[in-house]
């Protein structure tokens, strides 16, 4: 989904291999319109290389990604499965040493689980000048089974406040 997406639905839906799902990229030019009010249920992925993706560039930009709800969603070894990139920049070029100016808020993700084949299973790298807000996880669990030495799966957090409730695993530690 690119820039100005709007009451989007998206229900049933199978994928893999492939890139999953992604909302972005968003950010390259200042001026653009905002993603809102998006909704992903009854997916399943399987062996693609990002789940649930948000993408920004890490340049300026008056954008905005808000009201997005992913539910009910099953990954089978996805690489990336949850995901969100507010620092995008391909090769280092025309974004160095910038942050996003797309505002991320009310991210809801709600009974989440399955697998995934890197450790860090959920990431959210979010803005230093505009931190994701509002993000909201509910019955999320994910295993990772790339180690095959019991290893659990982990989640980064950058930049980005929420909440948990319910069991949710790996822990998300807002920041």
């Amino acid at each position: 989904m690119g820039p100005g997406a709007r009451n989007v639905w998206i229900e049933r839906v199978a994928c893999g291999p492939g890139h999953g799902i992604s909302i972005g990229s968003l950010g390259w030019k200042l001026q653009e319109p905002g993603v809102q009010n998006v909704t992903v249920k009854r997916v399943h992925f399987t062996e693609t290389t990002n789940g649930l993706r948000i993408k920004t560039w890490a340049r300026r930009s008056l954008g905005f990604v808000r009201n997005v709800l992913f539910q009910h969603v099953v990954f089978d070894g996805v690489k990336n499965p949850i995901l969100i990139d507010q620092n995008y920049c391909p090769g280092g070029r025309n974004c160095p040493r910038q942050a996003s100016g797309i505002k991320v808020s009310d991210i809801r993700y709600k009974s989440i689980g399955g697998t995934s084949q890197s450790k860090v299973a959920v990431r959210f790298e979010c803005s230093k000048s505009n931190p994701c807000a509002g993000i909201t996880m509910h019955d999320v669990k994910l295993t990772y089974v790339g180690g095959g030495r019991g290893e659990e799966a982990t989640a980064t957090c950058a930049n980005a406040r929420g909440t948990s409730s319910g069991f949710v695993m790996p822990v998300v530690r807002y920041s």
